[in-house]
């Protein structure tokens, strides 16, 4: 009985941890670049039309904890991650906009 118990309260945490760990509004602070904060809004992207797979995939971000993917501006500029879209033809050009993005405090 005790093990169906904690099978059952383990299922409902793991369950809600899931269902709550990436709201619709979802924003990420990035504050390691000397160029300046860069803030991840879910909800500006999800107006753009964009969906989480778009980016949560295995080849622009594989996985989705904040600091398990190093980002780089060379990779940006190069296409990946980020730049996938801010190349200019989906979303703006990161390399020519760069305040955008990076906003000094």
């Amino acid at each position: 009985m005790q093990k169906l118990a904690l099978l059952i309260v383990t299922v409902l945490f793991v369950s809600t941890g899931i269902a709550l760990a990436v709201p619709a509004e979802k924003t990420l602070e990035f504050s390691k670049s000397p160029m300046g904060v860069v803030t991840f809004d879910g909800a500006l992207h999800r107006e753009a039309g964009q969906k989480c797979k778009n980016c949560h995939n295995e080849e622009v971000f594989p996985r989705m904890k904040q600091g398990t993917v190093e980002v780089t501006m060379d990779d940006i500029y190069a296409g990946k991650l980020c730049g996938v879209c801010h190349n200019g033809g989906r979303a703006f050009d990161a390399q020519s906009n760069c305040t955008r993005c990076h906003i000094k405090q």
